[in-house]
């Protein structure tokens, strides 16, 4: 298995990176179209992580320093992907100058993001009716 990570803008890479997450947050989460279509898509990095040149996950990043969308196909989980998108949306972050990344987690995926290093903050709140937290991770703390 080779998996390599690619970074661009919605021009290059909206086209795979819409399916990923229409497959995954649209048609196997649920979420309303509206809402995954949130017009941000043009003003940020995105990031596509391909397997074998197959996509199969994809997140992005916000200018304010957000991470967001970040999505993996459910046959591809469990294998490293997500974290691998993750650091480097991380990697990007810093090169910009921010000082924290910001995300709302899914709250079954909060290990995920505390493995990463996030800590989370402020209450339980829902998201496309979704329970989310909001969580963060200072880059001055984690050495990746």
């Amino acid at each position: 298995m080779t998996v390599q990570v690619i970074q661009g803008d919605w021009q290059t890479l909206g086209q795979r990176a819409s399916e990923l997450r229409r497959r995954v947050f649209i048609v196997e989460q649920h979420v309303p179209e509206e809402e995954e279509w949130d017009g941000q898509d043009p003003s940020c990095l995105h990031f596509l992580a391909c397997e074998n040149g197959q996509p199969v996950g994809t997140a992005r990043l916000l200018p304010d320093g957000h991470i967001g969308r970040v999505a993996v196909l459910g046959q591809a989980r469990g294998r490293g992907i997500g974290l691998r998108l993750m650091r480097e949306a991380i990697a990007a972050a810093r090169l910009l100058g921010h000082e924290e990344v910001v995300l709302a987690a899914q709250i079954q995926a909060m290990p995920f993001y505390e493995r990463l290093g996030f800590q989370a903050y402020g209450e339980e709140f829902l998201d496309a009716g979704i329970p989310h937290r909001n969580m963060r991770l200072m880059l001055s703390s984690c050495s990746y």
